[in-house]
């Protein structure tokens, strides 16, 4: 059985075990979607934005030390949207059509099936085209010594302009 099919057996399965989930959306880290079953939604932009919160989440967390990101939480007035880490560079969003006052029995068998998705997803051969998030305290940019830049690439000493004679 390959990644793609056991990926939307697990989301499917969430989707029956779990009335109040109305869609789910399986992303790359990097925003981009993998697989979705969401019926009214544009399932490419809830996949960014998923992205998105996954990237502040694991940001403030990081500043915070206060251990790994989790989830992301997003109540509205008509519902939930949470966003749970798959594997190393996948992202599991649950959509529900019901704002439940206990989310613990939701988190534990979303997680599972994230953990369970995001598995096959790190197993496949050559993954899933997500990018891997940066260490938060890597530096910015290397700097290139000039000696090792190509000779046309290398600044001109010569000077190419002159202001005219005033």
């Amino acid at each position: 059985m390959d990644a793609d099919t056991v990926v939307g057996t697990e989301l499917r399965g969430l989707r029956q075990r779990r009335p109040e989930v109305s869609g789910t959306v399986l992303a790359g880290t990097d925003g981009l979607l993998i697989s979705s079953d969401l019926p009214a939604t544009d399932a490419t932009h809830l996949a960014a934005l998923a992205a998105a919160s996954f990237g502040l989440g694991s940001r403030v967390a990081d500043t915070v030390r206060q251990g790994e990101f989790r989830e992301s939480v997003v109540r509205t007035s008509a519902g939930c949207v949470v966003t749970y880490p798959a594997g190393r560079n996948a992202l599991l969003t649950l959509v529900t059509v019901t704002v439940a006052a206990d989310l613990e029995p939701l988190h534990e068998e979303a997680r599972a099936v994230a953990h369970r998705a995001g598995s096959m997803l790190d197993i496949r051969a050559h993954g899933i085209g997500g990018t891997p998030v940066p260490d938060a305290h890597a530096p910015l940019a290397v700097r290139t010594p000039m000696a090792t830049l190509p000779t046309q690439l290398r600044r001109s000493t010569r000077t190419t302009w002159r202001r005219p004679p005033i």
